[in-house]
């Protein structure tokens, strides 16, 4: 897909197939949406959820920024659009479950660990990556073999980590109605990575 006529094509593909065989479907999600799941993922275009998990509409709440990142609670009148939309997916939407998923090759990961010498890093992505200052200081302390695989998976716990520090998050953690993930997309060999929340381990699900 290269240029408007090519997403014009598409749609059209798109309303006389998946829309056609759905129809009812899309009618139903016009009067509103349900999702159980919200899922927080990175804006790279080779990491799109719906497919990774086969999911119909309406089925997930999709957040997606640079590097998969949930910044810590901070309500000092900002722009906060991960905030915004996390605190409507848990108090408006009720969903069960939130999945933080980080992939393989993650851009905003590179830019963290470049630090300021990349053309990846610039006036807005700095400050955004500088979420994961620690992670990287302690993955560069001890993971000197592949830093990037292990600030993705680092990056991972910081958002789960900060999603923590949400009140109304943490309420519904603790009352058992609010289940918190992490998943890692390998986007070359198509491999799902699932963290573990006892041991806090990725482990490969079988396809």
């Amino acid at each position: 897909m290269k240029t408007v006529d090519d997403m014009i094509t598409g749609y059209r593909r798109f309303r006389s197939g998946v829309y056609a065989e759905q129809v009812e479907l899309y009618r139903q999600l016009g009067e509103g949406q349900d999702p159980d799941i919200m899922l927080i993922g990175c804006a790279d275009s080779r990491a799109e959820p719906s497919d990774i998990f086969n999911a119909a509409p309406g089925q997930m709440f999709v957040v997606r920024n640079v590097a998969n990142l949930v910044p810590p609670y901070q309500p000092n009148g900002g722009l906060h659009g991960v905030s915004a939309a996390l605190e409507f997916a848990v108090n408006i939407l009720k969903v069960k479950i939130i999945v933080v998923m980080g992939h393989g090759g993650c851009g905003g990961i590179s830019a963290s660990l470049t630090k300021n010498d990349s053309p990846l890093i610039g006036e807005f992505v700095a400050p955004w990556v500088k979420l994961l200052d620690e992670a990287r200081e302690r993955v560069l302390a001890t993971q000197p073999v592949n830093p990037q695989f292990a600030l993705e998976l680092e990056g991972i716990e910081t958002s789960i980590q900060n999603l923590m520090t949400f009140p109304f998050v943490r309420e519904k953690v603790e009352a058992g109605t609010l289940e918190i993930h992490g998943a890692w997309f390998a986007i070359k060999h198509g491999e799902l990575h699932w963290r573990n929340p006892r041991s806090q381990r990725f482990e490969i699900v079988a396809p």
